[in-house]
């Protein structure tokens, strides 16, 4: 094994600590990771990394040696943006050079779509060459000691929008709830079908990522009656497995509720205070943020980084459970130089705290 996958491994170890409610003997640096990034900072065509499983191998094992000691959330994401979930209900999908492709909602019928039957990931849309990719590439990465431990999808709201657009959907959260309940449940079904095919796919699963910042959007009632039991159905499903659940929409009215929702992980929006979400979920639920990933992954230098870094450590690593991240993904334009500072704060955070103690 070598340098860069012993590294990564030791990363994972302590992610997987701070992940259980556990204090490792570094505070874990993971980031969400994925082609609205990785291209531009790789310079090369969008597409061409969907197209190009090479290249796509060659960017992704680059991370391990360009930054050691950072966890990459899901880790070779196979993907293409937010594609794949809406192209197996037949979504029209747009590529483009320089950012991931858009996705066109389908049908405004929430009738129809009450009746529609779950999807099968082995023959719908992209999902059948995302698996066939994960087949391959879980082997060749597996071999070199750095086996693909998680596999993720856009949650039950988010995947509903894709079908009937966003408008359409909260309007039936709250007038039409019978039909949307409905939807869910088929979409709920659809999605517990494709993540358990992409974890076959792997010989060392560990986990799952799901995404859906629509949640953020609901009330706490709406949330109760239409949205935890699709949320739990899935958790619960994949019990056994570190679940992580991100929704970077500032809900502070839902940390309750959501940390109830079986989930191990929560990345959250930089604009909730997380020494607040320390203390209403941090008994429950690993916390995975909250440097903004804009105005400071992307617009800020790595002193004022460094500095929010350390000060985020300050208010929350104490006790454990905590994973230091951007507030959601790595957005477009990141910095390199500014996940550095990330992985310094870390570093640095710990060896002031146990100088001390």
């Amino acid at each position: 094994m070598d340098t860069n996958a012993a590294n990564s491994n030791v990363a994972w170890e302590r992610f997987l600590s701070a992940a259980r409610l556990g204090a490792p003997d570094q505070v874990p640096v993971a980031l969400i990771v994925d082609s609205p990034w990785l291209p531009g900072w790789a310079n090369i065509d969008t597409r061409d990394y969907y197209l190009y499983p090479e290249k796509w191998l060659e960017i992704n094992q680059s991370l391990r040696a360009r930054f050691p000691g950072a966890v990459w959330i899901p880790g070779y994401w196979v993907e293409f943006g937010m594609a794949a979930e809406p192209s197996a209900f037949g979504a029209k999908i747009r590529f483009y050079p320089d950012c991931p492709p858009s996705i066109e909602p389908l049908l405004p019928d929430l009738e129809y779509w009450a009746k529609a039957k779950p999807i099968n990931p082995l023959e719908d849309g992209l999902m059948p060459l995302v698996l066939r990719l994960y087949q391959q590439m879980d082997a060749r990465v597996s071999a070199e000691g750095t086996p693909i431990r998680m596999v993720a999808a856009r949650g039950p709201l988010t995947v509903a929008s894709w079908l009937v657009g966003i408008t359409p959907l909260m309007e039936g959260l709250v007038m039409q709830p019978a039909l949307i309940s409905q939807l869910l449940e088929m979409v709920t079904t659809s999605l517990i079908s494709w993540l358990q095919a992409q974890l076959e796919c792997l010989s060392h699963p560990e986990g799952i990522l799901l995404l859906d910042d629509l949640v953020g959007m609901v009330s706490p009632r709406t949330y109760q009656a239409l949205v935890e039991p699709h949320l739990k159905r899935i958790f619960a499903q994949f019990s056994g497995l570190l679940r992580i659940y991100h929704n970077d929409t500032p809900c502070p009215r839902l940390r309750e509720n959501l940390a109830q929702a079986g989930i191990d992980v929560f990345n959250f929006s930089h604009e909730m205070d997380i020494a607040m979400v320390k203390e209403k979920m941090g008994q429950r639920v690993a916390l995975m943020g909250n440097i903004a990933p804009l105005d400071l992954g992307v617009r800020g230098d790595p002193v004022e980084v460094y500095s929010a870094a350390l000060a985020c450590l300050e208010k929350a690593a104490a006790g454990g459970g905590l994973i230091l991240s951007f507030g959601g993904g790595v957005s477009p334009g990141t910095r390199p130089e500014n996940i550095d500072a990330l992985l310094k704060a870390a570093h640095d955070w710990n060896k002031s705290h146990f100088s001390i103690e």
